[in-house]
């Protein structure tokens, strides 16, 4: 008696049963086997990796609120602009009181009223904001470059009065108004720009 099946030409059962006993559903060896698409072929960098052949998808720049921005940077300003000032009209008021001793000789460290300190410095506030933004813009580590810049500007202001000035007593007053002048903006506009992103 014969195991093969008369309406298969290889003798196998339509119903998958092995007619020697080896188990059920053995394989056709002249069966082939079915390959997925590359579109859906699994990745082996994980399955949010691009595939080859795709475009990286890279990180969007970080959006700045204007509003914010331009709130922030006025403040800046305003609080460097006071800064200056008090810290000029301090030391106004200090050189007046040694005046009033004979000490020292007369003399008067600030040549210039304690407003026009107030101005320019609410105009490098708002110079060191442009700066920030424009680095934002073009630049890889923008606030690496934004305090490398600013110190070493601000290092400059505070070292080249003491150096050049006639007097050391001129040179002291003016390097103590450029440091309070450039340590908020050296500070605040970093931190009024990161909480500016959206």
């Amino acid at each position: 008696m014969s195991n093969q099946y008369p309406n298969d030409p290889y003798g196998r059962d339509p119903y998958g049963r092995d007619p020697y006993g080896q188990g059920p559903h053995r394989q056709d060896p002249t069966a082939r086997y079915e390959s997925y698409p590359p579109s859906q072929a699994y990745s082996a960098a994980g399955p949010h990796q691009p595939q080859p052949g795709q475009p990286s998808r890279k990180p969007a720049a970080p959006s700045i609120n204007p509003t914010l921005f331009i709130g922030g940077v006025i403040m800046t300003g305003i609080v460097t602009g006071l800064a200056a000032w008090l810290g000029a009209w301090i030391l106004r008021t200090i050189a007046e009181k040694i005046n009033e001793t004979g000490k020292l000789g007369v003399w008067n460290p600030l040549a210039r009223d304690e407003y026009w300190f107030a101005v320019a410095a609410f105009l490098c506030a708002l110079a060191a904001a442009a700066l920030w933004y424009v680095l934002q813009i073009v630049t890889p580590s923008p606030d690496q470059f934004y305090s490398w810049t600013v110190g070493l500007l601000l290092a400059a202001a505070v070292i080249i009065p003491l150096l050049l000035s006639q007097g050391w007593e001129v040179g002291i007053a003016t390097a103590i108004i450029h440091l309070v002048i450039g340590l908020p903006i050296l500070t605040l506009i970093p931190t009024v720009g990161r909480k500016s992103y959206q």
